[in-house]
């Protein structure tokens, strides 16, 4: 049976995020994972795409980041997970004693704790920093295609493996006073009890060897990408890098204005970020909290991804239920899954091979991307 039914979840980082995702597919980690199943390079599956995935939470995460990662569950893909240091040390060993002793995670081996959490600040550049350092983990340690806080197969298994799905824009708007113009202090960067970012009384000038550009936070990256501001052959991911240390917000910035300013890259970008989000009007510093209201928009949006949600909100319930087929605590069913003796689909062991299909979900963002692929889009909306 297929994998690629219509899902969507909920990704923490840092604040509660949620996903709503159209294929199982995973993200970050390990060391030999799939390749020691044999899965990575087999004929098989060696032409579907292959994500990394951070899933990242803070104290009182621990259930829903465990309910993130089965609903995002695929073991084509790699998934890194990290409790930040607020969260107690028996939270993190409670996730890591999860992921040992569940049958299908210990057999695929594609999912990783960080033992060695770091100090997140809500807008300030730790959280830039703590993504810097999931790539570069996951570069070392695994094979894949593109880096998210985002997901999916079938649907990507056709574009370009160099494309990045970054929201952007050089019109700053309210952000040139709010976002470029103050300086803050992080101090996460040298403390380790999280505080509030400080705000200093100088403003700076707007940089001229670079032009800013400004977006969401939620990007999908290629691995060339990836590897371009981790490894830095030019100097312009680290000098970027250094101007954004003192940057509110610097997520919403950092890879917009680095992948706008590079020559190699700057004509991979697709301007969307994969999200459906809900704002006030005019915006406020967070989007509304989504409820049974905003079902049917967020299903019509065609997004696979959605925030932000509640602690324990009934519509992710409603999600499990309608859209992932799965019950509490069960992966949703998927052509990696084997049945019990009575043909039931519990979907709590491996069988051993891959098997994709398209379904609805998949059909609903394959629209979206020819949409956000078209030439009338990525001509007038790249890097603009």
């Amino acid at each position: 049976m297929g994998i690629t039914k219509c899902m969507i979840s909920f990704i923490l980082t840092f604040v509660t995020l949620f996903l709503l995702s159209l294929i199982p597919f995973s993200l970050s980690p390990p060391p030999l994972t799939l390749a020691g199943k044999g899965l990575a390079h087999s004929n098989s599956t060696s032409t579907l795409p292959k994500f990394a995935y951070l899933i990242s939470g803070s104290k009182g995460d621990l259930q829903r980041l465990k309910r993130t990662l089965r609903a995002l569950y695929h073991p084509l893909n790699f998934y890194l997970l990290h409790l930040d240091l607020e969260a107690p040390t028996h939270e993190r060993e409670k996730l890591a004693e999860h992921i040992s002793k569940d049958p299908v995670f210990a057999e695929v081996r594609n999912v990783e704790v960080v033992e060695k959490a770091n100090l997140v600040t809500y807008r300030g550049p730790t959280m830039l920093a703590n993504t810097l350092h999931a790539i570069s983990r996951l570069l070392r340690t695994a094979n894949w295609d593109w880096f998210i806080n985002l997901n999916l197969i079938h649907a990507f298994s056709k574009l370009p493996r160099d494309l990045n799905f970054i929201q952007h824009t050089s019109s700053l708007g309210w952000k040139f006073n709010k976002r470029a113009k103050p300086i803050v202090i992080d101090p996460g960067l040298y403390k380790v009890k999280k505080s509030e970012i400080i705000w200093t009384s100088q403003q700076r000038e707007i940089p001229t060897a670079f032009k800013l550009f400004t977006g969401s936070a939620w990007v999908m990256l290629s691995r060339a990408f990836a590897e371009y501001c981790i490894l830095g052959y030019e100097n312009l991911p680290r000098t970027t890098l250094l101007y954004y240390t003192n940057f509110i917000s610097s997520p919403e910035g950092y890879f917009q204005t680095v992948i706008c300013n590079s020559h190699g890259f700057k004509n991979t970008t697709v301007n969307h970020d994969l999200h459906y989000i809900a704002w006030d009007n005019p915006p406020k510093q967070h989007p509304i909290a989504l409820t049974n209201l905003d079902y049917r928009r967020m299903v019509k949006s065609y997004a696979p991804f959605a925030r932000k949600f509640r602690r324990n909100e009934p519509v992710l319930d409603r999600i499990d239920r309608d859209l992932l087929k799965r019950k509490a605590n069960q992966f949703p069913y998927g052509g990696w899954c084997a049945m019990d003796e009575d043909g039931n689909k519990p979907c709590s062991e491996f069988r051993g091979k891959i098997l994709v299909k398209p379904g609805f979900g998949s059909r609903r963002l394959r629209a979206l991307l020819t949409r956000a692929l078209s030439k009338r889009n990525m001509g007038r909306r790249q890097c603009k």
